[in-house]
């Protein structure tokens, strides 16, 4: 690869990453008031994988662990998260989505897709459809294979 088109790489990159951070943002206005992006994401992972140790909630969002730990101390009293002893050790707890947690999570999740519904609708049809087949793609870019039936 020549330097020249690795910069073009880098600076086509960067913009991708701008534009996602601006749709992100755009959509996060669907959040409740006290939830952060990183505490939707403890939930986002709690919904998707199941109950988990923080150590483990900290290697997905990813953070350290004690951040994670705060996190988990603020949603459980929130009353979206519990915490229980881990039945393959009983020394261990795992956290898990209560269901107000799992409610709160698919509102949300509900509530950005339907801003970006939104947005797709202001485009042409064309348009639209090459946004939604890059969905895939943006998957496996983020290295995680996101389950469709989570969030119905």
């Amino acid at each position: 690869m020549t330097a020249e088109r690795q910069g073009s790489d880098q600076q086509q990159s960067l913009q991708l990453l701008i534009s996602l951070h601006r749709l992100l943002r755009t959509v996060r206005q669907a959040a409740p008031a006290g939830l952060y992006p990183t505490q939707l994401i403890v939930l986002s992972q709690l919904l998707q994988c199941g109950p988990m140790r923080v150590g483990e909630l900290a290697a997905q969002v990813p953070c350290s662990q004690p951040t994670a730990t705060t996190m988990v101390t603020h949603l459980e009293a929130m009353g979206l998260v519990a915490r229980e002893p881990d039945p393959s050790d009983g020394r261990a707890i795992q956290v898990t989505l209560t269901e107000q947690g799992r409610e709160t999570i698919i509102s949300v999740a509900h509530g950005e897709a339907e801003i970006i519904a939104k947005r797709l609708a202001e485009l042409t049809p064309e348009e639209a459809a090459q946004v939604l087949a890059v969905v895939p793609l943006l998957d496996r870019l983020s290295g995680q294979r996101v389950d469709q039936n989570a969030t119905k």
